[in-house]
């Protein structure tokens, strides 16, 4: 796994300023073997899941909800924090813009097995 260099400290507004797509997490930081993403989202991604990892979400800015399989849904605005289990069927969905931090394993696909128009790459994650 290539190594890249990460700022030990910066300002989680600024980051934002940078990111101009939906749904396309930028990774700002790895902590051991996690990386922190920030993403803005509006709509909703995919039903997808993560097999082996488990995700934080934390709610910056807006408002989001994660529907899971079975019609729960977990309601989550500004400084909400959330955690998906592994192997759990989800869709986040913001009606309006929304900011979010995302805390989970090096290895996680952003949209799992699941291709869709919006699945970035780790590669692309890191550009």
């Amino acid at each position: 796994m290539p190594v890249h260099p990460f700022a030990d400290s910066f300002n989680l507004e600024a980051a934002f300023a940078d990111v101009s797509d939906y749904w396309s997490p930028k990774v700002v930081a790895q902590v051991n073997d996690q990386y922190v993403k920030i993403a803005k989202v509006r709509g909703q991604l995919v039903w997808h899941d993560h097999a082996h990892e488990d995700e934080l979400f934390y709610v910056v800015r807006g408002h989001l909800k994660i529907e899971y399989e079975g019609g729960r849904v977990v309601d989550l605005p500004a400084g909400s924090m959330h955690v998906v289990q592994k192997g759990t069927l989800h869709n986040p969905v913001a009606e309006d813009e929304c900011w979010i931090v995302l805390v989970e394993p090096v290895q996680t696909k952003h949209t799992g097995d699941v291709e869709s128009p919006l699945t970035k790459t780790i590669d692309q994650q890191l550009g």
